[in-house]
C-alpha cells in the first residue's frame, strides 16, 4: 500500500504525493472528469435552452416576464456557488449529495415550467443548476491541480453546447409533455453522474507531476501562481477583486441579453432557432479554445479578447442584414461573451491563491448574478437599437475593466 508524503514548493505550497488517483478513490480521475461533463451538459438545458422557449412562452407571458424569469434564475444559480463552496470546505456537502440535490431540482424546474410556473422555474432550476455547475468544476480542480484551467474549459463549455440538442427539438416539438421529458431525462442524467463523483483528499497531487519542478515552471509563464493565499475577506479588499467582478457582470448581461433577445430578433421562428444554437456552441467550444488560449499569452490578455470581441459582436448583429451577418454576429457573441467564466476559476486561483481559491470564485461568480439584474433593468425595456448598442457598449467596457487587472502585490514593471 503506497504511504502519501507531504512536500512544498518554493513559495510553501503543500502538495500530497506518492499515490495514484485509483489508490486514492478506486476510480480513475478521467471517469470523475467525464460524469462532471455528462452533468454540466444536462443543467445547461436551463439557462441555454430557455431562450429557445421564449418564442413559444410569449402566448402566455410578456417579453420582460420572461426576461426577469430567467434573470431570477441567474441570480439564484449564480447565488448558489459560494454556500456550496462553504458547505464543501466544511464537509458538510458531498459532491455526490450536492449532484443528488441538483439534479431533482434541475427536473423539477423543468417539469413546473411545464405547469405554468415562471417562479418554479427560475427558483428550483436555478439552484440547481447552481448546485450542479459548482460541485463540477470544484471536483475537476481538485483532480487536476496542474491543468486547471484546460479541465475547467472542457467541462464548463458543455454547460453552453450541451443544450444545443434541446434548443433544436425546442423549436419542433414544445409543448407540456416535453418539458416534461427533458426534465426527466435532465435529472436522471445529473444523478447518474453524482454517484461516479468523488473528491480526492486535500492536497493531492498526481504522481507523474514533480511538483516542486512544475511550480518552478509556473513562475516563469505568463500566468504565474499567487504571491499569498487570500481569504475571501481580504480578496475583497484588492482593487483588483472588483475590476474582475465589474467585467464579468458586464458580460453577464450582455450574454443573457443575447439569449433572450436574438431569437426576437431575427423575426423568423427557425432561423432565430438556428442563430440560438450557433450562439450556444459557439459559447461551449470557444471556452475550451479560448481556456488552451490562455495558457499561452496569459489569462488576463485572453480575457480582455473576449470580453471586447463580445461587445463589437452587438453591433454585428445589429447592423447585420443577411443569414451569413447573423450567424457570423451569434458566433462572435458566443465566443465572447460566454468564455469569460471558464478562465474565472484560473484567474481568481491564481491572484488570490488556491487554499480558498473555490470561496473566492463563489463570490466572484455572483457577479454573473449583478450581470443580470443590469441586462434585466437597462436592456429588457429597450428596444433593439438601444438594447444591442447598450449591450455592445457594456461588452467593451468589460473588456476595459479587465486591462486592469495585475495579481496584487505584484509591481506591473
Amino acid at each position: 500500500m503506497p504511504v502519501a508524503t507531504y512536500v512544498r514548493d518554493h513559495v510553501g505550497r503543500l502538495y500530497r504525493v506518492g499515490e495514484t488517483d485509483v489508490e486514492v478513490s478506486g476510480r480513475s480521475r478521467r471517469t470523475v472528469l467525464w460524469a462532471a461533463w455528462a452533468a454540466m451538459l444536462a443543467a445547461g438545458v436551463g439557462q441555454y435552452g430557455f431562450g429557445a422557449l421564449i418564442p413559444q412562452l410569449q402566448d402566455r407571458w410578456s417579453v420582460p416576464e420572461l426576461f426577469w424569469a430567467l434573470a431570477l434564475w441567474t441570480l439564484c444559480q449564480a447565488g448558489t456557488a459560494f454556500p456550496v463552496a462553504w458547505l464543501r470546505e466544511q464537509k458538510r456537502l458531498t459532491s455526490s449529495g450536492a449532484m443528488w440535490i441538483g439534479a431533482v431540482l434541475c427536473g423539477a424546474g423543468l417539469v413546473t415550467l411545464a405547469q405554468g410556473q415562471l417562479i418554479g422555474y427560475s427558483i428550483l432550476g436555478g439552484v440547481g443548476a447552481g448546485l450542479v455547475y459548482a460541485t463540477c468544476l470544484s471536483t475537476v480542480v481538485r483532480w487536476y491541480p496542474e491543468k486547471v484551467t484546460r479541465k475547467v474549459a472542457f467541462v464548463s463549455g458543455a454547460f453552453a453546447y450541451g443544450s444545443v440538442p434541446f434548443v433544436l427539438a425546442a423549436g419542433a416539438f414544445f409543448g407540456q409533455e416535453f418539458l416534461w421529458q427533458a426534465g426527466v431525462v435532465i435529472a436522471l442524467i445529473t444523478a447518474t453522474a453524482g454517484a461516479v463523483m468523488k473528491d480526492p483528499p486535500e492536497h493531492w497531487w498526481p504522481p507523474d507531476v514533480a511538483p516542486r519542478e512544475w511550480a518552478l515552471d509556473r513562475a516563469r509563464v505568463p500566468n504565474r501562481s499567487a504571491l499569498k493565499e487570500f481569504r475571501t475577506h481580504e480578496a475583497m479588499r484588492c482593487g483588483t477583486f472588483w475590476w474582475l467582478y465589474g467585467g464579468v457582470a458586464f458580460a453577464a448581461a450582455v450574454s443573457l441579453y443575447d439569449l433572450v433577445y436574438l431569437p426576437l430578433f431575427v423575426g423568423d421562428r427557425a432561423l432565430g432557432v438556428v442563430a440560438l444554437a450557433t450562439l450556444a456552441a459557439a459559447t461551449g467550444t470557444g471556452r475550451v479554445l479560448v481556456g488552451w488560449i490562455s495558457e499561452r499569452i496569459g489569462r488576463r490578455r485572453a480575457l480582455v479578447w473576449t470580453l471586447a470581441t463580445g461587445g463589437l459582436a452587438q453591433f454585428v448583429l445589429l447592423y447585420s442584414q443577411n443569414v451569413a451577418g447573423l450567424i457570423i454576429g451569434a458566433t462572435l457573441a458566443g465566443l465572447g461573451t460566454g468564455c469569460c467564466y471558464s478562465l474565472l476559476v484560473g484567474v481568481s486561483r491564481e491572484y488570490f491563491g488556491e487554499t480558498n481559491g473555490a470561496q473566492n470564485f463563489g463570490v466572484l461568480y455572483t457577479a454573473k448574478a449583478a450581470g443580470a439584474l443590469i441586462a434585466a433593468v437597462v436592456l429588457a425595456s429597450q428596444g433593439p437599437m438601444f438594447a444591442f448598442t447598450a449591450a455592445g457598449v457594456l461588452g467593451l467596457a468589460g473588456a476595459v475593466l479587465s486591462k486592469h487587472l495585475s495579481q496584487p502585490g505584484r509591481p506591473r514593471l
